[in-house]
């Protein structure tokens, strides 16, 4: 293995520069920088949940308690472990994969994803720590009952989505019960069925040696068993005629108000980017369409965005505006807003509104990527998604080589302002 330079090959593709192995059960991308002594990494393994059963919630609930403890030292000695060396550890959950991601001096890196593997197969599962996350899991749940953008959100899913979508959000109500159904035993047992080194990715980007990583990952992750599950969910959406959804909440001045529909696209299909930058133009950031009409225009808001949320390789998404509104211009603002996507739906994008997208959306790309962590983090999605990481590379010049009617096909292909949902968030007018 030959270990690039990063202070010679610092110009090169990510391509180039990205040492691919595999390091026990890993799939190990280790991209040496010149950052000195500093060293981000990031990983994750798919859980096999059954989105059917309370699976997500009590992965949840496991990845706050990893850092915890170990059968080898409490929580206590697993802090000082990490905070002796000024580093960094944490664990999250998605609805389909288990993370963790970290950040050390070089000299730390092995001993802080020891403690990685070390959490991950070995963790303590102490009762008392699991009805603690629980309990603020619970808590979780009831202050979001009084954010509109939260409930607005919520009652958009529940409208488009089956409940084992893994996009699905669950009514206050709903979850609270699920929350308070958990007990550490069910949170332990998630551990047994679905922790493993099932399709186990790991980056790590700084001054680092990738043989000497490779070793370390090998010997830390190495013999991790698989759980050998594989995920119960829908990948697809449940079509429905639209209508709306209102959720009251007292004494909120403006009322949070979401619109949107399922739409049938994945993150690897062939006309992903045209349709991101065609929604992009229309409700991306503040030289959008709707911030230009919406707002600046029409002065209805001061806030209003639209996007593609939720899309993944494995399952579909969907398309929404958010758009904040006052009481009274709350009905007049859900019609201009459906008005204007009309509108920007049937003109189609212009080619001057796509160059200017487009310098926005390389632009992004390469800020994403300023840091170790940025880098890990996006080596790490990448990967997730299937793609090879010359995508990364490549990714800019897919972007440059849209054309306007490329863009506009795509829009009025997913983009179906007939199909709106609604739903509206706060204190209602009397």
């Amino acid at each position: 293995m030959t270990d690039p330079d990063p202070l010679v090959s610092a110009s090169l593709p990510l391509a180039t520069r990205t040492v691919e192995v595999v390091a026990g059960p890993a799939r190990l991308l280790v991209l040496p920088t010149a950052t000195r002594d500093v060293v981000s990494f990031r990983g994750s393994f798919r859980t096999a949940a059954d989105l059917s059963t309370s699976d997500d919630l009590a992965l949840g609930i496991v990845s706050d308690v990893l850092d915890k403890g170990t059968a080898r030292r409490d929580r206590h000695a697993f802090a000082d472990a990490l905070d002796g060396r000024g580093a960094r550890l944490g664990f999250y959950a998605d609805s389909l994969r288990l993370g963790f991601a970290g950040r050390a001096l070089r000299g730390d890196l092995p001993d802080v994803l020891a403690l990685a593997a070390e959490a991950l197969r070995e963790p303590l599962l102490d009762a008392d720590e699991i009805q603690k996350a629980i309990d603020r899991s619970g808590a979780a749940v009831r202050r979001s009952r009084d954010s509109t953008e939260q409930q607005a959100g919520g009652a958009l899913a529940r409208r488009l989505l089956p409940e084992d979508h893994p996009n699905y959000i669950y009514s206050p109500d709903e979850e609270e019960a699920r929350t308070a159904a958990l007990t550490p035993e069910i949170v332990r047992e998630a551990w047994r069925r679905h922790v493993g080194a099932d399709g186990l990715l790991l980056t790590v980007v700084g001054d680092a040696d990738p043989g000497a990583v490779a070793a370390t990952v090998a010997d830390g992750f190495g013999g991790w068993a698989l759980h050998g599950g594989a995920a119960r969910f829908a990948a697809c959406a449940d079509p429905r005629d639209p209508g709306r959804t209102d959720v009251p909440i007292a004494d909120r001045q403006s009322l949070d108000v979401r619109m949107g529909h399922a739409v049938d696209l994945r993150r690897d299909s062939p006309d992903f980017l045209a349709a991101y930058a065609a929604v992009f133009a229309l409700g991306g950031n503040f030289s959008s369409h709707l911030m230009q009409t919406i707002r600046d225009e029409q002065g209805l808001t001061y806030g209003i965005s639209a996007g593609l949320a939720g899309i993944d390789v494995m399952h579909d998404g969907g398309f929404g505006v958010s758009v904040s509104l006052s009481g009274e211009a709350l009905e007049r603002g859900i019609a201009a807003v459906r008005a204007e996507v009309e509108r920007f739906v049937a003109d189609g994008v212009s080619d001057d509104t796509l160059a200017q997208v487009q310098t926005t959306l390389a632009g992004l790309h390469v800020v994403a990527m300023a840091t170790t962590g940025g880098l890990a983090a996006r080596l790490l999605v990448n990967a997730e998604r299937g793609f090879d990481v010359g995508y990364l590379d490549r990714y800019p010049d897919l972007v440059r080589s849209l054309t306007a009617d490329d863009v506009t096909a795509a829009l009025r292909r997913h983009v179906r302002p007939g199909d709106l949902h609604t739903a509206v968030a706060g204190t209602f007018p009397i």
